[in-house]
């Protein structure tokens, strides 16, 4: 069974979610909260594989800090923001801050729940808005893309490409006939190398910096 937390100060749209979600064979919600110092102490307790987060919450930690602070209380848990707002200076924050994927509230049930299997497996999902949002500024960055490039061997570059296009650890292992273990290790070093957090990190990256031309 997949571990949820939801992360909503709209006790309505909260348990409507809840309630869905809880008809999925494979997807248990372990807690809800209506403000983050609630929900942090769930993830403390429960250590979910996926926390679902509003980013306007009623309270004087926001849903973006309140991100920061379920990767540093557990690392291994994902973050799918789950918002009504698409505007860069949401997306953008929410990202650095370690969410893996980033959804809005308009978004098809069964989607959700997708995404949600899909985190656990660390693969990204994004609105459509907020993948066109990432593109533009991707394309329009000025980055100098040299010193990633010699930093990285061309194995890692590599392997940098395939997450990009997001493909979990498993599917990079398959492709280029390599173990997951190697996977793994490529994964770290590009992590280090870059100064990176994560693979959301890592993809925006490779795209920012030009490195899928």
């Amino acid at each position: 069974m997949i571990s949820v937390i939801s992360i909503d100060d709209h006790a309505l749209v909260r348990q409507g979610i809840v309630a869905f979600l809880n008809l999925q064979d494979d997807i248990e919600v372990v807690g809800e909260a209506g403000n983050p110092i609630e929900g942090l102490e769930l993830v403390k307790h429960w250590v979910p594989d996926v926390v679902l987060m509003d980013l306007k919450l009623n309270h004087a930690i926001d849903g973006v800090e309140a991100t920061r602070q379920v990767k540093l209380a557990s690392p291994r848990t994902q973050v799918i923001v789950l918002t009504s707002y698409h505007q860069d200076e949401y997306i953008f924050p929410a990202i650095r801050a370690g969410a893996l994927s980033y959804l809005l509230k308009n978004v098809d049930p069964q989607d959700l729940a997708e995404a949600i299997r899909k985190a656990c497996k660390q693969q990204t999902v994004l609105a459509p808005v907020v993948a066109e949002r990432i593109l533009a500024e991707m394309q329009g960055a000025t980055l100098d893309s040299n010193l990633a490039r010699v930093q990285l061997s061309n194995r890692e570059l590599e392997v940098l490409k395939l997450i990009a296009h997001g493909q979990s650890n498993q599917e990079i292992a398959d492709g280029l006939s390599i173990a997951i273990k190697t996977v793994r290790c490529h994964v770290s070093n590009i992590l280090s190398k870059l100064h990176l957090r994560d693979r959301t990190q890592a993809a925006v990256t490779a795209w920012q910096q030009g490195m899928m031309e």
